[in-house]
C-alpha cells in the first residue's frame, strides 16, 4: 500500500469536512514516510499550520517526566519503590504511595480536574495562576478524596505526574523546565521543543498553534472562551503538561530513544513495563484492536501479533489533541498533533483512526461526517413526543436535560460533569436514533424514555 498517498489524502479529506486541522508524520525504520499538515493555527484562519509549527503537547509531555524521574533513579537519587512521604512528609494521607504507583497510575490519588475550582478560584480571586508546587497544598486542602488504595487499581491521575515534576526540582536543585532542556530536549536534538507557560506567561516564540475551539458556531481560542478560558488556571502546572514542541522534534525524540541518547534500553525496557496490581493481575489502562495495553512508566504499553511492543501517548485539552505511538520492535513512529476542535467529530475520528491503522498496514475507513450518515427523508411523526425534561442520572459524566424542536428539527441541551451546559442538533441515524456533530453521541429514544451509554433516563 502507498502509506504516504493513503494519508495525505485521508488528512486532506478530513480537513474539508470539518475534522482534522493540525500536522502529522509517519515513519519506518528512521525513514520519513509521511508527513504534511493542513488547517491554521489561529482562530482566524489568517496563519497556515506549516509542517514545522509547534503544538501544545497536552498530556504526551508525560513521556519526558517519566524520563526525566528514571534519570534521577540512575543517579541513585530515589528509587521506584520510595515513599512519597520521604521526600513530600506533609502529604500524611498518602503513607503508602510510591514513585512507582505515581508512574503508572495506580497510586489512587485524585486527578486536580476532580477538584478544578480550588484552582478556578485562585485564578479568578487571587489574580493570579497557582505554580507547581501548590499541588501539594491542593492535597491537603481539596474535596477530591483518593479513588482506592495504593496497588488496588488504575486511574489516570494528572495529580501524580505534578508530584513527579516537583520531585524532579527538588532532587536535581534546577527547575523543571531547565531539568528538560538540559538534559532532554538538547541531548534528543529538539531545537523547537519548550516547557513553558504561555496562557500564565504570555507566548515567548512564534509559529505556535493556537488552542481553538468550537463555540457558539465559530473558533475561538481557548483562552477567550465562555466555557474553557479557565485552562488559563491550570498553566502553572508541570509534568502532566506544557510541553510544546513540532512533529520533526517528535521524531527526533523517537530516535534518541532508540539511539539510548538520553535513556539506556534496560532503563526504557524498564519504563514499558505494564504495571501490575497488588493482587498480581495486570493493570489493565486501555485496549485497542483486540490489544490490552496497560500503562508503565509514562506509556501505554501493549504487544501486537504481528509487530511486536507498542508504546503510545495520548493528550488532551480544550482545542487539543496529540498523539504519539512508537512500535518498538517494528522500528515505526506516528505523531498527530492537532490545535482545534473539530466541526464534525467523526471527521477528524476518521483521521485519527485511519492513520492508526495505516501504521499497522491496514486500509483505513472513509471519511463520514454525520451529515453524510444521517437519514435523508426520515419520519418525523414521533418527534413531539421525544421533547420535553429528561430526568438526570447520578453516575453519569454527560446528560440529556431536555429534547425539542426547532425549525423542523430536534434539538437537546446536554450538562457534563463540570456543569457546563451545551445546545446541539440531533441528527437521526436510525428509525429512532440519534447522532451529533460535536462527538460520538448514540442516542435511542423510546417510549417516555430515552438511552444515553449505558444509561435510560425517563422523560419527567
Amino acid at each position: 500500500m502507498d502509506k504516504n498517498m493513503i494519508l495525505q489524502k485521508l488528512a486532506r479529506e478530513s480537513n474539508e469536512k470539518g475534522g482534522f486541522n493540525g500536522a502529522w508524520l509517519y515513519a519506518e525504520n528512521g525513514e520519513i514516510v509521511s508527513k504534511g499538515a493542513f488547517g491554521f493555527r489561529d482562530p482566524e484562519n489568517t496563519l497556515p499550520i506549516r509542517e514545522d509549527t509547534v503544538f501544545q503537547l497536552a498530556s504526551v509531555s508525560k513521556t519526558f517526566t517519566s524520563a526525566a524521574v528514571v534519570l534521577l533513579m540512575r543517579q541513585g537519587l530515589l528509587s521506584p519503590e520510595d515513599k512519597l512521604v520521604k521526600f513530600f512528609p506533609e502529604l500524611t494521607g498518602y503513607q503508602d504511595v510510591t514513585i512507582r504507583h505515581l508512574l503508572n497510575h495506580t497510586s489512587g490519588i485524585p486527578d486536580y480536574f476532580d477538584d478544578a475550582e480550588w484552582f478556578i478560584r485562585i485564578w479568578k480571586e487571587e489574580k493570579r495562576v497557582p505554580g507547581n508546587d501548590e499541588i501539594l497544598r491542593f492535597l491537603r486542602e481539596t474535596e477530591a478524596k483518593p479513588y482506592f488504595a495504593p496497588g488496588e487499581g488504575l486511574e489516570y491521575s494528572n495529580t501524580g505526574f505534578n508530584l513527579l515534576a516537583l520531585l524532579v526540582e527538588r532532587l536535581s536543585g534546577v527547575p523543571y523546565e531547565e531539568f528538560l532542556q538540559k538534559n532532554i530536549f538538547e541531548p534528543a536534538g529538539m531545537s523547537a521543543t519548550r516547557c513553558c507557560h504561555i496562557r500564565r506567561d504570555g507566548i515567548p516564540f512564534e509559529n505556535y498553534a493556537q488552542a481553538t475551539v468550537f463555540e457558539d458556531g465559530r473558533f475561538v481560542a481557548d483562552v477567550d472562551s465562555v466555557t474553557d478560558n479557565v485552562v488559563a488556571a491550570f498553566d502553572g502546572l508541570n509534568g502532566d503538561d506544557y510541553v510544546y514542541s513540532n512533529i520533526f522534534d517528535m521524531y527526533k525524540w523517537d530516535r534518541a530513544l532508540r539511539e539510548g541518547k538520553v535513556l539506556t534500553l534496560e532503563e526504557q525496557k524498564l519504563m514499558y513495563t505494564p504495571a501490575k496490581l497488588n493482587n498480581g493481575e495486570n493493570a489493565v489502562y486501555d485496549e485497542y484492536e483486540g490489544m490490552t495495553i496497560g500503562y508503565g512508566f509514562g506509556w501505554g504499553t501493549g504487544c501486537d501479533e504481528k509487530l511486536g511492543l507498542i508504546v503510545s501517548h495520548s493528550g488532551g485539552m480544550p482545542g487539543v489533541a496529540t498523539w504519539f505511538e512508537r512500535f518498538i520492535d517494528a522500528d515505526r513512529v506516528l505523531v498527530l498533533l492537532i490545535n482545534r476542535d473539530a466541526e464534525d467529530y467523526r471527521a477528524v475520528l476518521g483521521f485519527w483512526n485511519g492513520a492508526q491503522l495505516i501504521a499497522r498496514d491496514k486500509d483505513p475507513d472513509p471519511i463520514q461526517t454525520i451529515e453524510e450518515l444521517m437519514l435523508k427523508d426520515p419520519d418525523k411523526s414521533k418527534w413531539e413526543n421525544y421533547c420535553g425534561k429528561y430526568e438526570h442520572p447520578k453516575d453519569a459524566e454527560f446528560l440529556i436535560d431536555e429534547v425539542w424542536m426547532q425549525d423542523g428539527e430536534l434539538y437537546a441541551r446536554s450538562i457534563d460533569d463540570d456543569g457546563d451546559e451545551n445546545t446541539f442538533r440531533l441528527y437521526p441515524i436510525g428509525e429512532n436514533e440519534f447522532g451529533r456533530k460535536g462527538g460520538m453521541l448514540a442516542l435511542t429514544f423510546g417510549d417516555g424514555w430515552l438511552k444515553l451509554d449505558d444509561f435510560t433516563c425517563k422523560k419527567l
